[in-house]
This record gives structure tokens, sequence and C-alpha cells, in this order.
């Protein structure tokens, strides 16, 4: 009997476990999942999987009527590390900035937003709208800021020993190559790149554990009053009064009472587990940077205990590539962010190719002539779950890219093939009117009448085409004919055009023109329309369309060959061709 795609698929299984564990935890309290991002500079599509996991998840816990909520911190009270490269209008004097938290940091120059954090965070939090994706945002400047943790705060200070042997224990360790990492080895030097961008921009990466001054251990890191950084010491603090006094690299010193101060954070490996118990976290994921000995996630397995509380189940989750990343960036000067994506695909394709691989596969997101690709497998798709073919798994995929708990996703009403659109709006460089003249010769028997059937998939076929396709491989079809290579054709090349140009009226549609084309060589080599294809006959094709392609294009390849032949039309095709 085939399984259910209420059980078929990664999301559903670990949904199971997480409902479980929640029941376990908390009975009857509606289950927690999280994520978190740091709003440090670009959020890309790799930082993406640490919300589309626990999305997903927590969207099959609601469909199963089971109530969970799926919150998002925003680290925007994290520390401002590095000056991130390729953001416009930022450069190395940024570097003054650098120790402030993320919500001090000003925007990039032309940013509608003060504040850095609130620059990325935007970006970020329109892509997730636009994917379906709920989440609660949780600023931790204003849970810092608010005084919501001086609670926690004062507790960890308290227990700065225990925490300072929990950590201690780690500090003396190397920290090899951990083996679920190894197995997640990165599949190529994009992958490789993915990997060190992630790391890099991660919350955790670079973060200290905790300082002393020549007084002891402290897990809290003072902002400074005078220059707002975190180029801080404590050196000296009291449990029972929380008088704590501090010492900047800038000169500044002050003593001020923790229980009051509203200018600092646990720093970044104690404050996780903090609020794993403070918000009680039940599902949360982590990269693969987090799983090696010493890392946040692993410490904090150890230091939640102190807290009061528990580890997140959560498996660790791979890394997220590019294809044809490398000549973008060369263009926007950064990995691509997720409104880049969907900027070219829609928003149910991009949800798809995140619930369809298991959290520890690595895959690519494609920004080149893949994403053709892409889009056939997923019309294949949808064609099998409409007729009831697709696998048990495949249909769990397409059901959690479609729609959400909450509803459908927006969808194209008429969804022409990508590569289609993609040729179509090449030739007429979108031109709406010559567009719509195109779309509509497709398929005469049920004509696209307006253009708003094929959107967006319409509109993010162009945009890829004018900002992912070389200038080189647009299609520039001749003004002229070619009379010189006209002139110098044999017979049987002759031969070839005039069946093909007697042919364009009775074949003048999508479906007719590929008939046409391919039947060409067959006829002119004695066979049927409808005979398979030999080495011999596949060599005959290949050169007549190579000679269509110089007489149309001036070069041997271009678009598909029926969508061309539409695109220019029977007039300008008879006029090119030699009629």
């Amino acid at each position: 009997m085939a399984q259910s795609t209420e059980t078929a698929d990664w999301v559903s299984r670990i949904a199971d476990e997480v409902i479980a564990e929640a029941e376990r935890r908390a009975p009857g309290k509606p289950v927690v999942c999280a994520s978190g991002l740091s709003p440090s500079g670009p959020i890309h599509l790799g930082n993406l999987r640490e919300v589309m996991v626990p999305h997903l998840v927590a969207d099959e816990i609601r469909r199963r009527g089971v109530a969970c909520e799926h919150i998002l911190s925003w680290d925007d009270y994290d520390r401002f590390r590095k000056v991130p490269a390729g953001v416009d209008g930022v450069d190395a004097s940024w570097s003054e900035h650098i120790g402030k938290p993320l919500t001090s940091v000003p925007a990039p120059p032309g940013s509608g937003h003060t504040s850095w954090a609130g620059h990325f965070r935007s970006a970020m939090a329109e892509a997730l709208d636009r994917l379906g994706i709920e989440v609660r945002g949780i600023s931790q400047t204003e849970m810092y800021t608010s005084g919501a943790y001086t609670e926690q705060i004062l507790f960890a200070m308290r227990e700065r020993g225990r925490i300072d042997a929990v950590l201690d224990r780690y500090r003396t360790k190397a920290a090899p190559e951990s083996a679920a990492k190894q197995q997640q080895k990165p599949r190529d030097a994009e992958l490789a790149a993915a990997e060190t961008e992630a790391a890099e921009g991660s919350g955790a990466a670079g973060e200290d554990d905790g300082g002393s001054g020549g007084t002891g251990y402290f897990p809290y890191k003072p902002y400074c009053s005078a220059c707002e950084r975190d180029l801080t010491t404590i050196t000296a603090y009291d449990d029972d009064t929380t008088r704590m006094t501090y010492v900047c690299r800038c000169g500044h010193e002050e003593t001020v009472l923790l229980s009051g101060h509203r200018r600092g954070k646990l720093v970044w490996k104690v404050d996780w587990p903090m609020r794993w118990t403070y918000e009680g976290v039940v599902f949360e994921p982590s990269g693969v940077d987090h799983q090696s000995p010493g890392s946040s996630f692993v410490v904090g397995g150890q230091l939640v205990k102190i807290f009061g509380g528990e580890q997140p189940i959560g498996p660790m989750y791979a890394f997220v590539g590019i294809s044809g990343m490398a000549k973008m960036s060369s263009s926007r000067g950064g990995v691509p962010v997720p409104l880049d994506a969907l900027e070219i695909m829609e928003a149910p394709l991009l949800r798809w190719l995140y619930a369809r691989r298991r959290p520890n596969q690595s895959f690519k997101i494609a920004f080149d002539q893949e994403i053709q690709r892409l889009y056939d497998e997923w019309d294949a798709l949808e064609r099998k779950v409409a007729d009831g073919t697709a696998q048990p798994a495949d249909a769990a995929a397409y059901r959690r890219a479609v729609s959400t708990a909450s509803g459908g996703l927006p969808r194209t009403p008429r969804p022409l093939p990508y590569r289609t659109l993609a040729s179509v709006v090449d030739v007429t460089t979108g031109d709406e009117e010559q567009t719509l003249r195109i779309l509509s010769e497709l398929d005469p028997d049920t004509p696209v009448r307006s253009l708003d059937e094929t959107r967006p998939r319409l509109d993010c076929a162009q945009r890829w085409v004018a900002t992912h396709v070389p200038a080189e491989q647009r299609t520039r079809v001749r003004e002229e004919p070619d009379t010189e290579l006209l002139a110098s054709l044999d017979d049987g090349e002759r031969e070839a055009l005039r069946l093909l140009l007697d042919g364009l009226d009775e074949h003048w549609s999508l479906d007719g023109l590929t008939t046409l084309v391919y039947g060409v060589p067959k006829i002119r080599a004695g066979l049927s329309p409808e005979a398979r294809p030999t080495p011999e006959l596949k060599a005959a094709q290949r050169a007549f369309f190579a000679l269509l392609y110089r007489l149309l294009v001036g070069r041997d390849t271009g678009p598909r060959l029926p969508t061309l032949l539409l695109a220019v039309g029977a007039d300008r095709v008879r006029k090119l061709l030699g009629a």
C-alpha cells in the first residue's frame, strides 16, 4: 500500500517528533518552533534555510490542527563584526562602527531605514511575506533594551561560575571537523563558497564566550555609553547590589546597577540557551557551523540546563549553493538574497526547492540556464500531481510549495513553459504587443488572450533574460537576409528550406512547427514525419537546425526553433529564408 502524503516526506516525520516532544515537555501548550537571523548584512538564500525548515515543520503541525507558533529572533542587538563586501555605498570607512549594536549602525546610503539592521531585516521580511512564511518576529534590541531579560541576565551573572566551568571544558579542546560536517562536504567550489559565506554571516561566528577583567569570568558584555561599542571589560560586580563597573578601550569608565542597565547583552553562547528557556523552544534546526565541538549549539545544550530548560530538537541543515553565482556576483557584488530569487522565479518554485530536499542535503538554486530545466521539472511534477501519478513524497513537497495552512500562494493562471516565455521575451525585448501576438499563436485552439494570464511567470522570465543572460547570448533576429549564405546553399539545403516554407501556414502553432522542423529532414530522407530518429537522421536534423539559426539569427544556436519561428513571424521568416 502506498504511503500517504501525510507521512511520506521528511517534514511529516519531523512534525511527528516535534509534537511528541512538545507533549512530553509541556502538555497542552502551543508548540514553539524557532529561527534566528542576524541582519549584519545581506541575508542570503543559505540563511533562508534557517527559516524555511522550521516554517515547513510548523506549517505541517498547524495543518494537523495543533496550536503552533514559529518565532523568528532578529539578532539585531549583535555587534557589527565587520564591513561586508558588495554593499553599495559602503566602504572601509564603516569600520568605525565595528563593535556597535546593529541597530546603532547607520543604514547604507540611500536606504529608507534608520539603521543597518532595519535595512537588511526589511528586505528579508518582504521575502518571507511573499513566500507565505508566517512568523512572530522578535527584535533582540527591543528585548534587551526594554529589560525583558533582566532576570535572566542577573541569574547568569550569579551562576557565572557554573557557566564558566561548562565553557572551560570546551575551550581547551581542539575542534576537529565534526562527523556530520564530514558527511556533508560541499559538492563543488560554489557550495564551498556558500559554506564560507554562511559561516561568516551567522550570528554565532566569531563570538567570544565572555571575558575576565582579572576579577573573574562574566557572561555579560556592556555596550559603552560613550562610544556605543562593546570594547568593554567588566572590572567589578557585586551580586547583592548588582553594582557593576566596566571600562572601555575608548577610555570611558562607568559604574551602574546591572538591575537597571539596558545597554548590553549576554554573550552569544549564553544568550542562545537563555532564549531557548525563555521562549520554551521545542524545535530549532542549526547549520553545520554550529555542530562542531565547542560550537554554540553543542555548548548551549549544556548551558540550557543551568537556566532550567531543555535544548530544542532539530536537525543539522546543509548549505545552499547558487548555480551561476559567480556571474551574478560580478555584476551585483554579492551572493543573491531571497528577493533576488523571487525576481526570476515564482514563490512556489522557490519553496519547492527547500521542501523537496531533506535538511542535511545540500542543493543549488539556479540563476543561470539551469532555471529552465528546474521549471520543466516543476511543470512535470504539477502534471503528475494532477493526474495522480506523483510519488507520495513528491506530492507532499508539491503541496507544501503551493500552499500553507493559511491558504494557497499566488499562482500563474496559465503557466506556459518558462523556457518558451524566456525565448519569446528575448526575441521581442519585452514588447508587450509582440509578446501577446506570439503567445496567442502557441496554441490556436486555446489562445492566450491577455498577458495577465501568464503572469507572474512571464515577468519572472523577462527579468531573468534582462539580468542573467549575457549580452552575447541574447537573440538578435537579422534585419535583412544573409544573401551570401543563401547563394552558397546546395540543392539539398534549398529543398529543405522549400519544404519548411511550404508547410508554415498549415503548421503555424507551437506543436505544428515542432512537427514541421523535425519532420523536414525525415521527408528529405524518404521517411514519414512519424519515423523514429536514427543517428544519421539526428545528424541531418542538427545540420538543418544550424542552417536555420544562421539564416535567422546569424549564429549556430539559439532559442528552440518552433518558438523562434513564431516570434519572428511567418512573413519575416519567408523573407530571411529567401522566399
